[in-house]
């Protein structure tokens, strides 16, 4: 502003101030008005605003010249505005893709934009490029439009989204250039598997557990958005197919936390291991696999058990000491084992009681059993020990161990069967006693099973001996009619029939002969008949009771018989 723009000159042939002459803008548009001024004294004029050769090329000014008569004269003032590189190129977008899919192929479109320059007659051509090392670059298509392309592959894991600066300069002179911002974001794909965040995961958990208790927990991170990302997780057996595992784990198939589905115990098992699998929720899942090892933690819950001295419940172990040994003589060693492990299972021996505190001492390392002194005739000759075997856990077990040391002159005398019968009753052992029971029954039936059948080999000899005594005199003595005998229903005979009775001499037992021999072979009719026994009258004059019974069961022997 003020620059001067030209000077104008009138002149006045009049003389005074009818000479005087003033100029001025008259007759003007406004915004010649407002663009120039002139000075009414001396014709200069000057800008009084700026120029814009895009908006205004050429002014047309009228200019009045009135002198002190107040006569006027006009001329024109042309002014040509001269262009310069005052105007950026400017950018106009038309189209923009985003987000855009990470998984685009190079030359992917991405926007398409046009540029132009106001300075049509400065400036020269213009060039567009991208500020910053990016994955895109700028491709022209037609005169004065580009579209702005993918040049690399793109990751959404690494960049989400991309400010592009396209940068549009035009040749000057001066330079001038302008920055346009295209914003674009970049769109998730499922290309990312679970990852877990440990390579191999150990953990613990302490034997005797509660059941569903939580032991430790597994994570795996997925680097893509939404359901891409969203991680559950599942348990694979072994390689070696072995199924027990799920009998004692169990995850959280949506957080990856572990749990302990049974109490474990140490002594049984020390560890195991299982496979976790990550798996996302993408379309295409994608998973991974991570191996968990479980370690089971000892506590103390085992005392330590005896194996020498034997403690089997009976008796103590007897150990045989020389009257004759001397100090720091060793007499036998408690040895002791402890199912635990680590700390729980170190073992300390102590001498809890014994006959002679001050004869003998116990190693608290390795339990040796030592003398203390040198054993005297007054030492008795039975020394009970009893060791106390400790472990080291917290809170610590124990057990004892009960020993009886014989002191004595040599070794030749059976002193590992001494007992103290007054202390030490007799036991049986019950398997001993049953056995001698069993075969006592055996025996006894044996026996038995003898004697009866001998008496009935004597009983059946003795009857058949009275039986072949009954068929002699029956067939000798019985006088039947040729005429057939009917025997009646209730076994008596239908006609009478005379038979002897005789007692054997020299016994106290009466033994009769009857019934004289007759023909047997004869067929009884059937019917019923009766049998009249006449008794001789010779009889003897012993025969009593005895004898008439007698009689009658050798007669039943008779019918039997026939």
């Amino acid at each position: 502003n003020g620059s001067l723009v030209a000077t104008v000159t009138a002149t006045d042939l009049d003389e005074g101030t009818n000479k005087e002459i003033t100029y001025s803008l008259t007759q003007n548009p406004a915004a010649i008005l407002q663009t120039f001024q002139i000075d009414a004294h001396t014709g200069e004029i000057r800008l009084r605003g700026p120029l814009d050769f895009e908006a205004i090329e050429t002014y047309d000014i009228d200019i009045q010249a009135t002198d002190g008569g107040g006569l006027s004269a006009h001329s024109k003032v042309l002014v040509e505005v001269v262009d310069v590189n005052d105007n950026p190129p400017e950018v106009m977008v038309s189209s923009v893709s985003s987000p855009l899919p990470e998984d685009s192929q190079p030359q992917t479109v991405v926007a398409l934009f046009t540029v132009r320059d106001r300075d049509v007659r400065v400036g020269g051509k213009i060039s567009c490029f991208l500020r910053g090392d990016l994955p895109f670059s700028v491709k022209a298509t037609f005169r004065n439009s580009y579209a702005l392309v993918t040049d690399k592959s793109l990751d959404r894991e690494e960049v989400s989204g991309y400010n592009i600066t396209l940068v549009a300069t035009d040749t000057g002179p001066p330079n001038l250039s302008t920055e346009t911002v295209i914003e674009v974001l970049i769109s998730d794909i499922n290309d990312n598997p679970p990852v877990f965040q440990e390579d191999s995961y150990i953990l613990t958990v302490r034997e005797n557990n509660s059941p569903a208790v939580f032991i430790g927990k597994v994570h795996a991170e997925d680097l893509d958005l939404g359901e891409n990302a969203q991680v559950t997780y599942s348990l694979l057996p072994p390689k070696s197919g072995d199924l027990s595992v799920f009998a004692y784990i169990s995850i959280n198939s949506d957080n990856g936390k572990l749990y302990a589905l049974r109490t474990m115990d140490y002594e049984a098992i020390q560890d195991f291991q299982f496979v976790v699998k990550a798996i996302d929720g993408g379309f295409l899942s994608l998973s991974s696999q991570v191996t968990v090892r479980v370690v089971v933690l000892d506590d103390n819950d085992n005392r330590p058990m005896i194996l020498y001295p034997l403690q089997n419940g009976t008796l103590p172990c007897n150990d045989l000491v020389p009257r004759s040994a001397e100090a720091s003589y060793l007499v036998t060693k408690v040895v002791a084992v402890d199912g635990d492990s680590g700390q729980n299972s170190w073992l300390s021996y102590h001498l809890l009681k014994a006959t002679d505190l001050g004869l003998f001492s116990v190693q608290r390392q390795n339990g040796e059993i030592r003398t203390l002194r040198q054993i005297t005739e007054r030492d008795p000759m039975m020394q009970k020990l009893t060791i106390l075997v400790q472990d080291h856990g917290q809170p610590s077990l124990s057990t004892t161990a009960s020993l009886n040391i014989l002191l004595v002159d040599g070794f030749s005398e059976p002193y590992l069967q001494f007992r103290d019968p007054s202390k030490h009753p007799k036991k049986v052992n019950p398997s001993t006693k049953y056995l001698v029971i069993s075969l006592a029954v055996l025996s006894f039936i044996f026996l038995f099973s003898v004697t009866v059948i001998f008496i009935i080999h004597i009983y059946q000899k003795i009857k058949y001996k009275e039986k072949f005594t009954v068929q002699e005199h029956f067939y000798d003595d019985c006088n039947f009619p040729n005429n057939l005998v009917h025997v009646r229903g209730n076994g008596s005979l239908s006609q009478p029939c005379s038979y002897e009775m005789c007692s054997a001499t020299g016994t106290g037992n009466s033994e009769f002969r009857f019934l004289k021999r007759f023909m047997p072979n004869f067929p009884f009719p059937q019917g019923s008949g009766e049998i009249k026994r006449e008794a001789d009258a010779s009889l003897p004059p012993d025969s009593d009771r005895n004898s008439s019974r007698g009689i009658e069961g050798h007669a039943r022997i008779a019918e039997d018989y026939m």
